[in-house]
């Protein structure tokens, strides 16, 4: 499909560029920054740019979204994209600017990052809330969707989430993030927990199924979706990783975030979110301190995944991270290896326990944590 030339669009939004803007077939901008809560696609009522800069061709710009792995998988075609070209731009120069690059000098990582991956992905949760709306009458109070993001440790999922964050906010929908390392259980706990269990290098120290304190995270998740209302306001709990040199303590409640209602949105991210029990013959064959992990892990979908509406799946080919120093490997492959051998298969081949195409986005992803198309 091509752009024809008399198509305009015109947006706004939250950037030192100010207000970018296509007509014909050039972007161009204009130095005057207007609020991205007030852009609107097709407002004529500003002035248009005395001198502006062509940056660069629509056509190509157009192309290159068309050409990302991630859209025939979620049913966009030319035309929708085409239709909402004003949207991908000021998303664009949205999270350019939370992190602070150049939206008009990205390097071709940093625009495969937003535009096959973030911005997709954001659309994808843009429907899927979409959907969960649809399914309440006029005047009920809608909950938050809750939006699972299940994806190994190093690969970027919680700077996806943060990106996607960014943008509901900006976009006037109030989100909550929350991740599964926010319910381990305290340091003493875990010392309980070590105790009871000598010699198990898997529940030594935080990670494995076991290592979580399951009713806060129910007491949690389910004040999370009540968060209907204006004026409502909640703590979010917080892990802080560092205390006790690095063994890890919940953080005091005076550090948690505190979000307002009403929510649109709740996304709740972990290495671990999705994986189900398996045969005790196939865990024991991966380790057999995997068995009491095995066991812990049953009591994980009324805890953790019940809750979740929506799921993306985050599928790498090696979950082993490069770049890591041998000390980092060998607690990698002593602590979190036999969870991935044992889980990840089921949950790349089968996806979450509750989960339907329709609501389940799988997606996969190079050694760059860009997306590619699967095989």
């Amino acid at each position: 499909m091509v752009l024809h030339h008399q198509a305009f669009f015109l947006m706004r939004y939250a950037g030192g560029h100010g207000c970018s803007w296509i007509q014909g077939n050039s972007i161009h901008v204009h130095q005057n920054p207007i609020s991205s809560k007030n852009w609107r696609r097709g407002s004529v009522d500003s002035a248009f740019p005395s001198a502006p800069a062509e940056v660069a061709s629509v056509q190509n710009f157009f192309e290159y979204i068309c050409a990302g792995p991630l859209i025939g998988k979620m049913g966009l075609t030319s035309d929708t994209i085409a239709e909402s070209i004003d949207k991908w731009i000021l998303y664009g120069s949205l999270l350019s600017r939370l992190f602070q690059l150049n939206d008009m000098h990205l390097t071709d990582p940093q625009k495969k990052r937003f535009y096959h991956y973030y911005i997709p992905v954001f659309l994808w949760c843009e429907n899927q809330i979409s959907k969960h709306a649809s399914q309440f009458k006029d005047g009920e109070d809608i909950p938050p969707l809750v939006i699972g993001f299940s994806a190994p440790q190093g690969c970027g999922k919680t700077t996806l989430v943060s990106a996607l964050a960014h943008l509901f906010d900006v976009t006037g929908r109030k989100s909550a993030t929350i991740s599964i390392d926010d319910f381990y259980l305290t340091a003493e706990d875990q010392g309980k927990l070590r105790e009871a269990n000598p010699g198990n290098s898997l529940l030594e120290l935080r990670g494995n199924a076991g290592s979580h304190d399951l009713p806060f995270s129910v007491e949690t998740l389910t004040s999370l979706c009540k968060m209907t209302k204006e004026g409502m306001k909640m703590k979010l709990p917080r892990y802080d990783k560092s205390a006790y040199s690095g063994k890890g303590d919940r953080a005091d409640p005076s550090a948690w975030p505190v979000v307002e209602g009403p929510l649109t949105v709740v996304l709740f991210e972990g290495w671990m979110l999705g994986f189900t029990p398996q045969p005790v013959e196939a865990v024991r064959a991966v380790d057999p301190q995997l068995e009491i992990v095995n066991k812990n892990l049953e009591a994980y979908y009324d805890a953790w995944d019940k809750f979740v509406d929506a799921w993306a799946v985050i599928k790498i080919q090696d979950p082993r991270k490069p770049g890591m120093t041998d000390e980092e490997i060998e607690d990698f492959v002593s602590r979190y290896l036999p969870a991935y051998k044992a889980y990840l298969p089921v949950l790349y081949t089968e996806g979450p326990k509750g989960s339907t195409p329709e609501n389940l986005l799988v997606i996969e992803i190079d050694e760059g944590r860009n997306p590619i198309l699967e095989n």
